[in-house]
């Protein structure tokens, strides 16, 4: 598997307040969390290599990673093994942290935090579970700090994209989709994730349409040498 480390300039060595690592990992799935993750959205440089002011390298360590194995810079010598579920897809994730975190003492110091975006939110979960597993059989030394998940409706309201009238609204649809999904009506929570999502797009001006467009340009970005 492909990843990439950037250790904090600003990281100081306190036992009482251990400097965090964040692993990011991309949605999809299938995108590539070094690609956008890294250079679209969280990681000290842009896509023209310019240095990012809102990088989440002031607050912690970064950790991309290209995941699922076939993402990105991700490959396998047999097309056998291919993940075919998240499970794993987590399991496979769990091996790349031991790898990393057994081999290096100064990283087991430091509380990792699993943060994704999108459909990285199921691998998220089922890395954290796989990953509590290892430590308590005592195969993975990390110290895990935890996992964020958002919804789009509270953390749209907290930076003022929606209103409380729009919170309300995505929220009941979330519910229902949520429901929806426990009584296996798989058919209809896609409908009505659907409908989330023209809802939230309505009341914040496209916000999730502007999102969605700039990961499709992250895609087009090319090399052009020189002519002399």
């Amino acid at each position: 598997m492909f990843w990439w480390l950037y250790r904090s300039p600003n990281r100081v060595e306190d036992p009482s307040k251990p400097w965090p690592i964040i692993l990011w990992l991309q949605g999809g799935p299938g995108a590539s969390g070094v690609g956008i993750g890294n250079f679209e959205e969280v990681g000290p440089l842009d896509t023209n290599l310019k240095p990012r002011n809102s990088t989440w390298l002031q607050k912690a360590d970064l950790l991309f990673v290209d995941n699922p194995v076939g993402t990105g810079f991700s490959f396998v010598e047999d097309n056998a093994l291919f993940v075919k579920n998240d499970v794993e897809a987590a399991t496979d994730l769990t091996t790349l942290l031991k790898e990393l975190f057994n081999r290096n003492e100064s990283l087991q110091k430091s509380p990792l935090f699993i943060v994704a975006e999108s459909y990285g939110g199921k691998f998220a979960a089922t890395l954290g579970l796989s990953a509590i597993k290892a430590i308590e059989e005592g195969t993975l030394k990390l110290r895990l700090g935890g996992k964020y998940l958002l919804s789009w409706g509270p953390l749209l309201k907290d930076v003022s994209r929606i209103d409380d009238d729009g919170l309300e609204k995505s929220n009941s649809v979330a519910q229902l989709i949520k429901q929806q999904i426990k009584d296996g009506k798989l058919e209809d929570a896609t409908n009505s994730w659907s409908h989330l999502e023209n809802l939230i797009s309505a009341g914040s001006n496209d916000v999730l349409g502007n999102a969605v467009r700039q990961c499709v340009r992250s895609y087009d970005r090319r090399l052009h040498e020189t002519q002399n």
